[in-house]
């Protein structure tokens, strides 16, 4: 099982990219999915997630009404809209899926693709 991310670049300060991830393999019907991102240096850190039923969750923290995350159950995808990008948004972005409710911690998602890198510049 895999999961397919897309649409990572580079992009200046302010600017905007759309994340995209497809499964291969099999579908997520009833499947939480979410965005998690890794830095250099840093650890895996929880980004924003969503239901099967369209519920949301975000990291309050660091990306509070600037990324906006959506799946389209049809096509079994889901995106994650970045906008106002910051310098410190740079890192490697993962999609990652796991049975019924979303969660925040890393270790409560079984099935995770690849990355995609997003880097800010200033």
């Amino acid at each position: 099982v895999q999961l397919q991310a897309s649409g990572g670049g580079l992009v200046q300060s302010g600017g905007s990219l759309r994340l995209s991830c497809a499964p291969s393999g099999r579908t997520f019907d009833n499947y939480a999915m979410a965005w998690f991102r890794q830095a250099p240096g840093k650890e895996r850190e929880f980004v924003a997630a969503i239901n099967w039923g369209g519920s949301t969750m975000y990291n309050e923290d660091s990306v509070k009404g600037r990324f906006t995350i959506s799946r389209d159950n049809a096509k079994n995808t889901v995106s994650l809209q970045m906008d106002s990008l910051k310098p410190e948004d740079t890192a490697v972005y993962y999609c990652a899926a796991r049975p019924v409710s979303a969660r925040t911690e890393v270790r409560t998602y079984p099935y995770w693709g690849q990355g995609t890198q997003v880097t800010v510049s200033s």
